[in-house]
């Protein structure tokens, strides 16, 4: 006969700063930038690129928001597990996926130099960058980019603010 010991896991920390309640105006600004940077891009997409954003930038609210949010959409747990090692999963994607995640990372990370050069040195390496370019027509391309941008100033304020990841519900958007 086994006995179950109940799990103890670590206590949940407190965040540090309700940063959306003490500036309301920069919150809703923050939704309004959200909303429109999402227009016209496949929701599913955008979830992936969300989630890998949010993984390099160890938000562990919007990996946990944007992980339900894309099974709530009928994305397969599979896909969502594979993103943290995506180059190395690729049969998993897209070649249009693919060239979104390799911009998001080029995007979020941003230490590829300093400078810019031809052959693809600098921050977002032209390679990426072209082979997001050949995927996206230019509008939903500078689409990707803006929604890249505003997950990564979400990601800011989850982590700097250590905000707690584990009670979204799928339909309650920052």
């Amino acid at each position: 006969m086994t006995t179950e010991h109940p799990t103890e896991y670590a206590p949940e920390h407190s965040p540090r700063l309700p940063w959306s309640e003490l500036v309301p105006d920069v919150y809703r600004a923050m939704v309004r930038l959200d909303t429109a940077a999402r227009k016209g891009l496949d929701p599913k997409l955008l979830e992936l690129v969300k989630i890998r954003a949010s993984q390099l930038n160890r938000c562990a609210l919007c990996v946990d928001m944007h992980s339900k949010d894309a099974l709530a959409q009928g994305e397969s747990v599979e896909r969502i597990i594979q993103l943290s090692a995506w180059d190395e999963s690729e049969h998993f994607y897209t070649e249009k996926e693919l060239a979104a995640l390799g911009l998001t990372e080029a995007v979020t990370v941003l230490t590829g130099g300093t400078s810019q050069t031809k052959s693809g040195g600098g921050f977002v390496p032209d390679n990426v960058y072209d082979r997001a370019a050949k995927h996206f027509e230019e509008a939903e391309l500078a689409q990707l980019i803006a929604a890249i941008t505003v997950i990564n100033a979400w990601n800011r304020f989850g982590v700097t603010c250590r905000l707690v990841p584990g009670h979204y519900t799928p339909g309650q958007h920052a």
